[in-house]
C-alpha cells in the first residue's frame, strides 16, 4: 500500500518542552488511524506538523508532500476538521455553501445540501441563531464534502450529543470513506471511534508508544478475569495492568499465549479505552 504519511525522527519543542520527540510513523492509504494520547501529549502537534501549520525537525513527507515547502498544494488533497469550528456569527447556511463551492474545486455542493437534510439546518439560517451542536454540524457538511485524500479529524462531534455523534461515524463510513481516502482522527471519546478504525497509535509525551493494526492489536493485548484464587498464579506471568472489578481481579497481558491465560480464568479482548488507560499509567511502553 502506498504511504499517505511517513514521518521520520519528527521532533518539535517549544522551550524546554518536547512536544515530539524523534517520532517515526507510517500511515498507509485507505486507512482510519486512531492518534489516541492524553492532553498535552504531542497529538495536535503531529497533527499541525502534517498539515503544514508548525515548523519541525526531522523528515516527514505527506502525500509526498513537504508540509513546509509544498502546503498549497497539499492543500488541495487534505482536508481539516479541528475541535472548535469557528465561523462568522452572520453567515447563513446558504453564504458558507456558496463560499466554499467558489474556493474549492473538489467541493460536492450536492453531498453537501445531502448531509444538510439529515440535520435541522435551513438555507437561510444564521451561525448566531444556532446551537454549539449545529454549528459543528454545519461545519461538517461543508468539510466531508470535498473530496480529500486525507481527512484529518481533531475532536471532530466536540459539542454534538451523542445521536448524532453516532450519526456522523456512521455517515463518515457510509458516504465519505472509501480505498483511496485515508482518515486521522484523534478522540477523548475512544469507545465511540472503535469500531471504525483499522490502526492504532497511542502518544505519550511526545512520543508513540503503540503503533498497530486493530487485528494485531487483538492478538498481542489479551485481559483475564481471574478469582482470588488465581490472581497470583496471573501475577507471575507479568501483567502490563491490573484492577479489581465486583471482587475479580481483571490483568492485561503483551503477548502471553492465550491458552496459557485461559487456564487461569475468562479472556477477553481488551476495549481500546482499557488498553490506552494500561498505556498512559507510564509504567509500560
Amino acid at each position: 500500500m502506498n504511504a499517505v504519511v511517513t514521518a521520520s525522527g519528527l521532533s518539535k519543542r517549544y522551550k524546554n518542552t518536547a512536544a515530539l520527540d524523534n517520532v517515526s510513523f507510517t500511515i498507509p492509504s485507505g486507512r482510519i488511524v486512531g492518534l489516541i494520547g492524553p492532553n498535552g501529549a504531542g497529538k495536535t502537534t503531529a497533527l499541525k506538523a502534517i498539515l503544514g501549520l508548525t515548523p519541525f525537525e526531522g523528515q516527514l513527507s505527506v502525500m509526498g508532500m513537504d508540509p513546509r515547502t509544498e502546503r498549497n498544494k497539499l492543500m488541495e488533497q487534505v482536508c481539516f476538521i479541528a475541535d472548535v469550528a469557528v465561523l462568522p456569527r452572520w453567515l447563513k447556511v446558504r453564504d458558507a455553501v456558496d463560499f466554499v463551492a467558489a474556493i474549492h474545486p473538489r467541493f460536492d455542493r450536492a453531498k453537501c445540501e445531502a448531509f444538510l437534510k439529515r440535520t435541522k439546518l435551513t438555507p437561510d439560517q444564521r451561525v448566531k441563531q444556532m446551537s454549539k451542536g449545529m454549528i459543528v454540524q454545519l461545519h461538517l457538511a461543508l468539510v466531508m464534502a470535498i473530496d480529500a485524500r486525507l481527512l484529518v479529524l481533531d475532536e471532530p462531534t466536540l459539542g454534538l450529543d451523542i445521536l448524532y455523534r453516532k450519526q456522523f461515524y456512521q455517515n463518515l463510513l457510509e458516504d465519505y470513506f472509501d480505498e483511496d481516502k485515508t482518515i486521522i482522527v484523534t478522540t477523548h471519546q475512544v469507545e465511540e471511534v472503535e469500531h471504525i478504525l483499522t490502526d492504532l497509535m497511542f502518544i505519550r509525551d511526545g512520543k508513540i508508544v503503540l503503533d498497530a493494526d486493530m487485528d494485531a492489536v487483538g492478538e498481542r493485548f489479551i485481559e483475564l478475569m481471574v478469582g482470588a484464587d488465581h490472581a497470583e498464579a496471573a501475577r507471575a506471568l507479568r501483567p502490563i495492568d491490573e484492577r479489581t472489578v465486583f471482587g475479580k481481579s481483571i490483568f492485561l497481558f503483551d503477548g502471553v499465549e492465550r491458552a496459557q491465560l485461559e487456564a487461569l480464568g475468562e479472556t477477553r479482548r481488551p476495549s481500546v479505552s482499557d488498553l490506552f488507560v494500561a498505556t498512559m499509567k507510564g509504567t509500560y511502553a
